[in-house]
């Protein structure tokens, strides 16, 4: 409580602070020098593409970003679930209710909830090192899909500015700087509303301030109620100068809501529960996180170019879940509590020069930074009903980290070589508080990644692309102290060589294939308290992608990756790395018209692995989403419908361990959370 009056006084002075100063900062009324979009695809006008036939291929390292751009103006995200499958090949699943944050998988990766990808939002970190339930944990919640203006994004460790935890790749998203005054109403089965409201106190040329809000509320589709309840509030103020752009944004979430988790294939089969039942109804939450993060741009008098921010956020987490039901509690159950208290925040700041050396040109890009998490009790409880039983891990956490960065972008004749190095270092600190005494140890490290990235612009039509580097994802801290600094920045080493092809106008064609391979390492599990080892892994596939759009009104899209990945320490048949996807592709169709707008999107994850030896398959499926609208001057109507033809799906599955009451021995077998079924929702929205 002291935390979060502390925080939200914070926020408020800074927020009016911030506004008091216009007077000396704001000075001018003309349009911003700074470029707002870094878009690695360029247009003429960012704000009007609609069309691929304005989109141009230049030399630039993130090849698919404006394609993207193309796909989120015609498909605009309508959930929070949707965010992140605005990225090729990324797919998500949840299976704790909805308030938990999903867990990902690309690129040969069971993601977990973040471990190998970094996401971040105007610059501002989503994943949580050190976290309760995992290492990494990104809960994007916070983020209201109506509020995104674009989505940067690539795939494997090639981005010098991108650090811990971008791996498989990274994810960033960027706010929007002005909205429209608008309401909306969305209505939906399993008494599922959602209420939305955006209003623009100010929409001058030189500087704006907007309020965006939602609140959503539904019981779900299981048995057992989720009384799912979650809140947003964002605003964003955000002044042009002559040479400078400048932006305040204060958000916040909080989501509370019971699940019904992971149940065994023989609960369903056996007829003790349905698809949609429950063996411990008490699983659920509540998490919330409070931002604010401030964005500075300068240009120099030389041309160059300063951007920083500065970002502060709180955040509190708390998990109840049982995955094993009875196997070591045959009287109470196995339910746990994962909780954790945390103050973060950090600096980025950037410095871009161009200049010329003989007839090429050359880029300088550099830049320093700075993150601390302060984590209080980090813990893992035994609980019955959300009653606590036991301590199974109790204690705090202070973990830190700088690090800098150098890379040049040299334009000669038709490539563009990007040499670059990143050094990060590490402090990790963990009191833990089960112990009979006090110990405080500490441990830090550093890794330095190189990158070598190269591009070959034969002409405005077609590009080649190779890319090498070295990433790494930190340990938890808890990891770190328990093995005394042994594998705390575990490196990943990545190849990617591929193609940007644009045949046609109304054609973009992409192909790429990639290699990466994963020191070893050691996993804190926090679902069990305990350190395990991970092995070296190896993967390797390819990426395909195509756009195309007819007469301005038919836009197709389509990615299927392929990935092969394997444990490097096991034997052959016994090396299969659990819930790696294998084939993956994503699918959609949309027309748009004058006012109205249709989409068909399909979404397929093929089998793959449940356990090392691939004796238990996690089912592949395919789901297919209509969405549906049509505006009329000031008034949108439409309709989201979920898994249209009622497609019996898992979405989470997992391989394990479980014993049901009254049991004599345990089982190992598939476990799952099953996917939406049918789910029609309408909306109106309204502008004024």
């Amino acid at each position: 409580m002291v935390y979060k009056t502390f925080f939200t006084s914070l926020l408020t002075i800074c927020f009016f602070a911030s506004l008091q100063a216009r007077g000396e900062m704001f000075l001018h009324e003309k349009e911003p020098a700074i470029p707002e979009d870094s878009t690695k695809i360029r247009d003429d006008d960012p704000e009007k593409v609609f069309t691929l036939e304005e989109v141009v291929i230049v030399k630039q390292l993130n090849h698919m970003n404006a394609t993207s751009k193309v796909d989120l103006k015609i498909n605009p995200v309508n959930s929070s679930q949707e965010v992140l499958r605005t990225v090729p090949g990324l797919f998500i699943a949840q299976h704790a209710g909805g308030g938990k944050a999903e867990q990902m998988f690309l690129r040969g990766f069971d993601l977990d909830h973040g471990t190998d990808i970094n996401i971040s939002v105007d610059g501002m970190p989503v994943n949580m090192v050190s976290h309760a339930h995992g290492q990494g944990y990104a809960d994007l919640h916070f983020l209201q899909p109506e509020t995104i203006e674009s989505v940067e994004f690539d795939k494997g460790p090639y981005n010098v500015s991108k650090g811990d935890l971008a791996t498989a790749g990274y994810v960033s998203f960027k706010t929007k700087d002005r909205m429209d005054n608008e309401v909306s109403l969305e209505i939906g089965e399993f008494n599922t509303q959602r209420l939305r409201a955006s209003f623009s106190f100010l929409n001058a040329p030189q500087q704006s301030f907007y309020v965006s809000s939602s609140y959503l509320l539904s019981d779900g589709y299981f048995v057992a109620s989720q009384n799912f309840n979650r809140f947003n509030l964002m605003s964003k103020y955000t002044r042009w100068n002559d040479n400078s752009r400048f932006s305040v944004t204060l958000s916040h979430f909080s989501s509370v809501w019971n699940a019904s988790g992971q149940i065994p294939q023989r609960a369903v089969d056996d007829g003790i529960i349905t698809r949609f039942g429950a063996l411990d109804d008490t699983e659920g939450g509540n998490t919330g996180r409070s931002n604010l993060n401030l964005l500075y741009d300068l240009t120099l008098a030389n041309g160059a170019t300063i951007r920083s921010n500065t970002w502060l956020s709180y955040y509190d987490f708390n998990l109840y879940s049982n995955f094993t039901f009875f196997l070591k509690d045959s009287i109470n159950g196995d339910e746990i509590n994962q909780r954790e208290k945390r103050l973060l925040g950090g600096v980025n700041t950037e410095y871009l020069q161009s200049f010329n050396v003989g007839k090429s040109n050359w880029q300088l890009k550099a830049g320093i930074g700075f993150r601390y998490d302060r984590i209080d009790d980090l813990a893992l409880y035994h609980t019955k009903k959300r009653q606590r039983l036991g301590t199974f891990a109790l204690g705090d956490v202070h973990e830190s980290s700088l690090f800098g960065y150098a890379g040049l972008n040299i334009e000669w004749g038709k490539w563009l070589i990007n040499p670059a190095v990143r050094i990060d270092h590490f402090t990790f600190d963990y009191v833990d508080r089960t112990l009979p005494e006090y110990t405080n140890p500490k441990v830090s490290q550093a890794i330095v990644s190189p990158k070598l990235n190269f591009i070959y612009h034969l002409n405005p039509k077609l590009q080649f692309l190779l890319k090498m580097g070295k990433g790494f994802h930190s340990n938890d801290a808890r990891v770190v102290i328990a093995e005394k600094g042994k594998s705390v920045l575990p490196a990943a080493y990545g190849v990617d060589l591929g193609i940007l092809w644009k045949p046609l106008p109304y054609l973009i064609l992409n192909a790429t294939g990639w290699f990466l391979q994963m020191q070893q390492e050691f996993v804190y599990v926090g679902d069990d308290a305990v350190v395990e080892p991970s092995g070296r892994s190896r993967r390797y596939g390819i990426d395909l992608g195509a756009r195309c759009q007819l007469n301005g009104r038919f836009y197709l899209q389509a990615d299927y990756t392929y990935s092969h990945t394997r444990s490097m320490d096991d034997p052959a048949g016994e090396n299969y790395i659990p819930l790696a996807p294998v084939n993956t592709l994503m699918a959609g169709l949309s027309y748009q018209w004058k006012g109205l707008s249709v989409s068909l999107k399909g979404r397929y994850l093929g089998n793959r692995p449940a356990n090392e030896d691939y004796t238990i398959t996690a089912k592949g499926y395919f789901v297919a989403d209509l969405n549906a609208s049509y505006t009329y001057k000031r008034v949108t109507i439409g309709t989201v419908i979920e898994n249209i033809f009622n497609t019996e799906w898992n979405e989470a599955q997992f391989a394990t361990e479980t014993r049901l009451q009254n049991e004599p021995k345990s089982v190992t077998e598939l476990h799952f959370t099953p996917g939406t079924p049918f789910n029609a929702r309408g909306f109106v929205t309204v502008r004024f």
